[in-house]
């Protein structure tokens, strides 16, 4: 999940290459996007799957939940929305 620094604006995605993903959403490399065009910028929450099913269906599954329950699934695991990006990066991530 990326968002905007101010954390108003969510948006959910699947890759199978998170840092590449992650680092052209950072780049605006389409800057008709919705992520370039709300500056949703910040890495605030990722899981990892087996497979790109099980990714489509949990990203599948988070879009039809309200604002609400992702907030709080956010918060379980990075409560101050720090962008995750130099951790994924990095490969220290949790």
């Amino acid at each position: 999940m990326m968002s905007n620094k101010n954390n108003s604006t969510l948006y959910i995605g699947v890759t199978s290459n998170l840092i590449a993903r992650v680092q052209q959403h950072k780049n605006n490399e389409n800057p008709y996007s919705f992520t370039a065009r709300y500056k949703l910028h910040k890495l605030v929450y990722y899981e990892a799957f087996g497979s790109i099913e099980e990714a489509i269906a949990q990203e599948k599954y988070l879009k039809g939940k309200r604002c609400s329950y992702k907030d709080e699934l956010i918060d379980i695991l990075n409560l101050e929305r720090k962008d995750l990006w130099e951790e994924v990066k990095t490969g220290s991530f949790y």
